[in-house]
């Protein structure tokens, strides 16, 4: 067997307002979808978008209705300090919410991050 990630999926409370958020601010490329959930290629691996309910009843559990901490994070990486900066100004002005902005250092690495 080959090691790799093929599909992650996201359960996500409003899937048109994240399907957005992910094309339009992130600017990833969204592949054909039907209409209950939506396909971005992210080079080897797919990123899904699928109502948090349905990922629930998918897996058999229950969906939380207050959200916690997934116990995940999502790395985007770029070139430059300047890079950081304008991506999460870009996250920001595209409705992502801030929970630590740049210069944050972790590992040796300037970040910011968001929800």
């Amino acid at each position: 067997m080959q090691p790799r990630l093929s599909l992650l999926t996201l359960g996500v409370a409003d899937l048109d307002r994240a399907t957005d958020f992910y094309a339009d601010v992130l600017g990833l490329p969204r592949l054909p979808s039907p209409p209950s959930i939506v396909f971005f290629e992210l080079g080897k691996t797919w990123l899904a978008l699928y109502p948090r309910e349905a990922l629930a009843a998918d897996a058999g559990v229950e969906a939380d209705p207050a959200p916690r901490f997934p116990g995940f994070c999502l790395a985007h990486n770029v070139a430059s300090e300047a890079e950081v900066d304008a991506l999460v100004a870009e996250v920001e002005a595209g409705g992502g919410r801030i929970v630590k902005p740049p210069p944050a250092r972790r590992l040796g690495w300037l970040l910011g991050v968001f929800r």
